[in-house]
């Protein structure tokens, strides 16, 4: 499904359509800010770590195709114009089920907040087939539709751990500065990655879809920042949807709150017009746990490029009553590994 959207609703009506759709419209509207699109394989990767990364450049985004863990792995990568010697942060940004990387750069305009902020960002591809596009392997969770995960597929958790060392290879990555963000099954998977290798990803930001999986082995309170849509019907913000869909998200944040040894009682307000803050602080570690609720909106990337009618009938209404990429990146810089 594209974007997350329900297979069984949207197939039938035709989300390759949407994909497509989706890409033709934001072409016209979306400036990249490209200088160069070049494809890379593994090998040559590789062969580049022998040198440290060069921290000054040009504007680029890059298509690579990397060897990972067994299979050929596509990830583009965004790295804006520097004049620094110093480091800079990486967030890894995973589109929905059913989407593609290019998909996720187009629908989140996360290449715009990177310019600003000088932070790399790269948009992984999942593997396992949907439509158009691809589904992300989270552990023990079914795909869309209550479909079982194929066999052999990619153990995306290793994927995404492995792909971070080797973009430090290849750029100019501050290690105590990675983080992820991602959209419906891609927060879901940004979700485990913060359970699972909490050594490496500072902090998570996951959007429409929220989830605290168990087992949850943290080795540190992860900081986690969340965007969810009051009237989202793909992943409803009460729960009980699809089988990977059942508890609320509010309840997720709750269980990050007590998995980050918050406090019990969280903080309501209204940061902006229409967007509800739930904030848990006293955590462990200097984390926290925030929660906004975007009040009428739908599946969708709050404060994100404007989409077509063609996918805003099929995800419901947008807002841009908050920028989710501008509080997340100050999340983020507020929320480092300890060095």
């Amino acid at each position: 499904m594209i974007f997350g959207v329900r297979e069984d609703l949207v197939w039938a009506t035709g989300s390759a359509r949407l994909g497509a759709a989706l890409q033709v419209a934001l072409g016209a509207v979306v400036t990249l800010a490209v200088v160069s699109v070049v494809s890379m394989t593994g090998s040559q990767l590789r062969a580049g770590a022998s040198t440290a990364p060069t921290c000054t450049n040009p504007d680029t985004t890059a298509t690579l195709s990397l060897s990972i863990g067994g299979f050929t792995r596509t990830v583009i990568v965004h790295d804006p114009a520097s004049t620094s010697k110093s480091k800079r942060a990486l967030v890894l940004n995973l589109h929905g089920s059913g989407a593609t990387a290019l998909d996720q750069e187009l629908f989140s305009g996360m290449n715009y907040t990177s310019d600003a902020d000088g932070f790399i960002v790269a948009y992984p591809q999942g593997l396992i087939p949907d439509g158009s596009g691809f589904d992300w392997n989270v552990p023990g969770v079914p795909l869309t539709g209550g479909r079982a995960v194929p066999a052999g597929s990619a153990n995306d958790v290793k994927f995404l751990t492995k792909l971070v060392g080797a973009l430090e290879s290849k750029y100019c990555i501050n290690k105590n500065e990675v983080y992820a963000t991602g959209f419906s099954g891609g927060a879901r998977e940004a979700s485990q990655l913060a359970c699972d290798e909490s050594g490496i990803f500072a902090a998570v930001a996951p959007i429409s879809g929220l989830r605290r999986p168990t087992s949850c082995p943290t080795t540190r309170a992860v900081p986690v920042i969340a965007f969810h849509g009051s009237n989202d019907e793909v992943d409803p913000f009460a729960g009980h949807g699809e089988a990977y869909w059942t508890y609320s998200v509010s309840t997720a944040a709750k269980d990050w709150a007590k998995q980050d040894h918050c406090s019990k009682k969280a903080t309501s307000s209204t940061p902006a017009t229409n967007v509800k803050l739930t904030s848990y602080a006293g955590c462990a570690d200097g984390a926290a746990v925030e929660l906004y609720e975007v009040m009428g909106e739908g599946h969708e990337w709050p404060g994100g490029p404007v989409m077509p009618a063609s996918i805003t009938s099929e995800l419901g209404p947008q807002s841009s009553a908050i920028d989710a990429n501008a509080v997340m990146w100050s999340f983020f810089e507020a929320h480092p590994l300890a060095g």
